[in-house]
Order: structure tokens, then C-alpha cells, then sequence
């Protein structure tokens, strides 16, 4: 059997990413690489009373760094926590901001580094037309991401997701200089992430590379590169789902889900449209949403996209590479790492169903799904996952 090469690399696309095991030990010089004395770490708080978070701050005292923590994050960020942290940043003086957690800590991170040095509120830089030039781009803070979950990608993404709770929306704040710096892909700290998140986390990197390469603009690296991802979450997830130990499996889901956020700048779709106003309304988990809801955009959107299908179904040496071999497969993941089929097995039913319909169709990600789908035709996709009817 050859050797397996080692998974340990340093790359810049589209920003200076540093992976393999280990690579958390070169925090403090990233932070000084980026001109950081006082960088303040934004995570969760489940994240922040772990021994990783603590060795964090500990590293960069010993570097000589001034470190603050700040980890009042909801599991969906929203302006106030944005907000608070923004305080918490100006209060204690600091000059850059570590990202550190799941897609929740690092939008919010994210966020948090472009709001240091604005004098407009958070939502006057919702991606909408050209509101991404009011930012003052010399009060963008450094940022430093550091991903614990391998799902959403949002360490290589320009934007952040956070919900505006006054309205019950989830909102894109979007500005190019929001991409981080600096970026470590460490195994190491996805290990004990436990089975169900993994398995979450991992379809909405499926999610991400699936959506994009289905996306109907003219993208052809986007388009490879999404293949790709999906190759790597087909070999990778149900392994470290079933063995969180395997490091490999650890940093080829990292991967996977750094393809996926560099792919959809290609563009999302429905299945993201549905679950951001779910997510807004219900509070339910992001990736867990995109999970279930999977089957059902793919069937509704089968009469245009099976062309592209069908490629991906080759290139991914399915037995069958038909729509319906490719479907089948996406059936069989998500029961192989135990996701549920309907929206109903996590306590969401059709009571709102209109509203979603009416909130899923203005989304920023619909505009990207390969069918232009009316406010009705989304609320009879979402109908059919809560009773699971495909």
C-alpha cells in the first residue's frame, strides 16, 4: 500500500490558509504577522470554557499578546451579539479579532471586526446592491479564522449571517475586506466534536458545494471545485462520523467545507433560501436544516438541473449515476450519519407555512437556485419536508 502523503500544506486561495495537525501553535505569529498586539478572541460559549480556547489565550500571553475573550454568541448570531462584541472590542482597546468556533462564532467574528471602526449600524451593510461601499474600509479589524466544525466555510467567506431578531430575518452583511487574513485548518480541534454535529456540520458543506454547483451562472472553477468537495464529504463524512479519532477523514472535511464557501460565491439556492427563514424563525441548526431539506430542493429542481447531475454522479463513480442514482445516494448519506428525513422529527410543522413560503422566495440565496420558485412553490417544498414527501 503506498504511503499516504502527509496532510500538512500551506496555501493561499483565496487567503493565507495554514493546514494540518498541530497548526493552532502558530497563532501568536499569525496575529503579529497581521500587525495584532491586542487581539480579542470571539467564540461560543460552550467553545470558551474548553481547555482549547484557554490554551489559546495562554499562547499569545506568552507571545507577548494582549488577549481578551468575548463569547456571548447565540447558536444563530444576532445584531446584539454583534453588537456587544463590537463594545467589548473598543472597551479593552484591541487591534485585530480571532474567529474561533463553528460558522456561528465566525460569522460573528467576522462581523464583529468590520463593525470596530463604523459609525452606521450593522444592517446600513446588508448585501444588498451597493451598500457594501458605505463601509469605511480602514476601520476593518485583522482577523484571524480559525474553524472547529467543518460545514459552513465561513472562514474563506466575505459575509456574515446574522439575524435581525426585531424582524425575524436572517440577513448577509457583506464587505470583500471581511475575508479573513489568516486562516488555520487544525484536525486536532474538530476531534471531539461529537457524532451528530459532525454529521450536521458535514452535510451543510455538502450543502454548500451542491447548491453552488447547481447554481445556473457561469462559473467553471467554482463549478470544479464544488465536484471536488463533494467527492471529499462522499469518502470522508460517514468515516469520521463513525470514528471522530480519524484525523485524515478530520482535515478532509475541513476541506471540504472550505471548498464549499469558495464555490458558492457562485452562487446558493432554495435549499438555503428555506433554511435561513427557518432558522430565523425556529432558531433550529443551520446544517441540520440544509440536511433535510436536500432531497426535497433536488426534486424540485430535477427538470433542469439532471444534465449536471448526472456528470456529478460519473465523476463521483456512483453504481448509478442517473438523478435518481444521485438522489438515492444523498438518501443513503443522510441516513448513514443520521439525519432525520423530515423537518417534523425536529418540531417544525406547516403552521407557518405561508410565511415561510413569502420569506424563503425574497432570500438572498433564491436568486442563485437554478428554477426561479414563487413564494407558493417554496411553501409547498417546505410543506412536503415536514411530512417527508418526496
Amino acid at each position: 500500500m503506498p504511503e499516504m502523503p502527509e496532510m500538512r500544506a500551506n496555501w493561499n486561495y483565496p487567503t493565507q490558509i495554514s493546514v494540518g495537525a498541530g497548526r493552532i501553535n502558530e497563532l501568536s505569529s499569525a496575529c503579529k504577522q497581521l500587525g495584532m498586539q491586542s487581539p480579542l478572541i470571539v467564540t461560543d460559549p460552550g467553545l470558551a470554557v474548553l481547555p482549547m480556547i484557554n490554551e489559546a489565550v495562554s499562547s499569545c500571553h506568552e507571545a507577548g499578546l494582549r488577549c481578551g475573550l468575548f463569547s456571548h454568541i447565540q447558536s444563530n448570531p444576532t445584531g446584539q451579539n454583534v453588537s456587544d462584541g463590537v463594545n467589548a472590542y473598543r472597551a479593552d482597546g484591541h487591534d485585530g479579532v480571532i474567529a474561533f468556533g463553528g460558522g456561528s462564532a465566525l460569522d460573528a467574528g467576522k462581523a464583529v471586526a468590520l463593525m470596530a471602526g463604523q459609525d452606521l449600524p450593522l444592517w446600513d451593510f446588508e448585501d444588498v446592491g451597493d451598500n457594501w461601499t458605505r463601509v469605511n474600509v480602514d476601520g476593518i479589524a485583522p482577523i484571524v479564522a480559525i474553524p472547529t466544525t467543518a460545514g459552513t466555510g465561513s472562514e474563506v467567506g466575505r459575509a456574515s449571517v446574522i439575524t435581525d431578531t426585531e424582524h425575524q430575518i436572517k440577513k448577509i452583511i457583506f464587505h470583500p475586506k471581511m475575508l479573513p487574513s489568516r486562516v488555520i485548518l487544525d484536525p486536532e480541534l474538530t476531534r471531539e466534536l461529537p457524532a451528530k454535529i459532525t454529521a450536521a456540520t458535514g452535510m451543510d458543506a455538502l450543502s454548500h458545494n451542491l447548491e453552488a454547483y447547481c447554481a445556473p451562472s457561469y462559473h467553471p472553477m467554482a463549478d470544479g471545485i464544488a465536484m471536488e468537495g463533494i467527492r471529499r464529504v462522499k469518502d470522508y463524512l460517514p468515516r469520521v462520523v463513525e470514528n471522530g479519532n480519524d484525523l485524515e477523514a478530520r482535515t478532509e472535511m475541513l476541506v471540504a467545507s472550505l471548498m464549499g464557501a469558495t464555490a458558492f460565491q457562485k452562487g446558493l439556492g432554495g435549499m438555503h433560501a428555506i433554511a435561513h427563514s427557518l432558522g430565523a424563525v425556529y432558531g433550529a441548526h443551520h446544517g441540520l436544516l440544509n440536511a433535510i431539506l436536500m432531497p426535497y430542493i433536488l426534486k424540485a429542481n430535477q427538470d433542469v438541473i439532471t444534465p449536471r447531475i448526472e456528470r456529478l454522479g460519473s465523476y463521483l463513480q456512483l453504481s448509478d449515476s442517473s438523478f435518481d442514482g444521485f438522489l438515492t445516494w444523498v438518501l443513503t448519506i443522510r441516513h448513514q450519519v443520521g439525519i432525520p428525513h423530515d423537518l417534523s422529527a425536529i418540531d417544525i410543522d406547516a403552521t407557518q407555512v405561508e410565511r415561510i413560503g413569502n420569506m424563503a422566495a425574497i432570500d438572498a440565496a433564491a436568486g442563485g437556485n437554478p428554477i426561479a420558485f414563487s413564494a407558493e412553490r417554496y411553501a409547498e417544498i417546505f410543506t412536503n419536508a415536514v411530512n417527508g414527501k418526496l
